[in-house]
């Protein structure tokens, strides 16, 4: 999962575009939003993955800080699902959300 933006505010203030991935299958699911929350990325996971494709074993992540948030964290070993976040020295580990990102 990553955030992209922040682009040129859109309808609705929108600046912000929040982007998952399917390592094997590749689907993407993004969504644009105005601010960038924990809170905001937990809906978007919730809705956007979860209820659609069920839970995931793991979710791979930078180290922003809505991805390092408690509440977050707590969520995801709430539902048992591993929350490995690529190296600050390292980002392409990330390569697949990365990919998409480059050509969204």
């Amino acid at each position: 999962m990553d955030i992209l933006g922040p682009f040129p505010p859109a309808k609705g203030q929108v600046k912000f575009l929040l982007v998952a991935g399917d390592h094997f299958t590749k689907w993407i699911e993004a969504e644009a939003v105005a601010t960038i929350t924990a809170n905001h990325v937990q809906k978007f996971f919730w809705k956007n993955v979860i209820t659609r494709f069920g839970i995931p074993y793991a979710l791979l992540t930078d180290n922003g800080l809505q991805f390092t948030d408690l509440r977050f964290n707590e969520f995801l070993t709430g539902l048992g699902i591993k929350h490995k976040m690529t190296s600050v020295e390292h980002p392409q580990t990330n390569g697949q959300a990365e990919a998409a990102n480059r050509s969204s």
